[in-house]
């Protein structure tokens, strides 16, 4: 919940002119609603698509508060966030409603990045792996294998999201693997190999290398770090440095 529209404006035609030249990577925007149209037009024939923070599953209807895929797919957007860890943590999203949610953008023909992970509390009570397990296997009910692959998913330990702290490569890329073999028994070889997984929690210029070298780790969710166009900048020129 960051930027008025001057100062999203800015951000934007900012990172325009500093990253036009960068192909090897997929830029995406995801400001708050008051912004999206504006800033889908101030990008329009750029590198660089937009994406919502949210979505509700109906395309319209009696729902004071929300916006669904059918309002993101008119303006322009091309992604959605599902399932954030601040969306289950302040406002009581589940694994069904994110189910729901994913079924629903899908059919829009939007990206849904769907984001997991774990509290400090059940990382510290050696549930990580079994939070994953709830999280994925819930969040992807029914779900088909085609559709997976239209998909991305975000792990985001909570623990590591604007504290400063931040998971090593190591705990990251273990992270990482176990949702993928997870992709892979519940799927395919094909889904679990294709399926962009990215890593979020503090990601900054200083470690989006050694994070981006991890097999993996096939992108980043950025937060604080893209509020800032010199740091965001510099996160996705460093990342098409690292050849995959």
């Amino acid at each position: 919940m960051y930027k008025t529209l001057k100062e999203g404006q800015e951000l934007v035609v900012a990172l325009r002119r500093d990253l036009f030249q960068i192909e090897d990577v997929d830029i995406v925007v995801c400001p708050p609603y008051t912004l999206l149209a504006y800033l889908v037009d101030a990008l329009e024939t750029s590198n660089i698509a937009v994406g919502g923070q949210d979505v509700y599953w109906q395309d319209e209807g009696a729902f004071t508060g929300e916006v669904s895929p059918l309002m993101l797919k008119d303006i322009g957007c091309k992604f959605v966030i599902i399932g954030h860890s601040e969306r289950r943590q302040y406002f009581g999203e589940t694994n069904e409603s994110v189910n729901k949610k994913i079924k629903a953008v899908l059919k829009h023909s939007l990206t849904p990045i769907v984001c997991v992970g774990e509290t400090l509390a059940q990382r510290e009570a050696g549930q990580t792996f079994k939070v994953f397990d709830d999280q994925i296997e819930n969040g992807l009910k029914d779900i088909s294998g085609e559709e997976m692959l239209k998909m991305v998913i975000a792990y985001e330990p909570v623990w590591a999201i604007g504290t400063g702290k931040t998971a090593t490569a190591a705990q990251a890329q273990e992270a990482q693997k176990y949702i993928r073999d997870l992709l892979r028994k519940m799927y395919n070889d094909e889904v679990a190999d294709i399926v962009r997984i990215q890593y979020g929690g503090s990601v900054k210029p200083e470690n989006i290398v050694e994070l981006m070298s991890q097999p993996d780790i096939d992108g980043a969710l950025v937060g604080g770090a893209s509020l800032k166009i010199e740091t965001f900048s510099e996160i996705v020129k460093k990342a098409a440095g690292v050849k995959k």
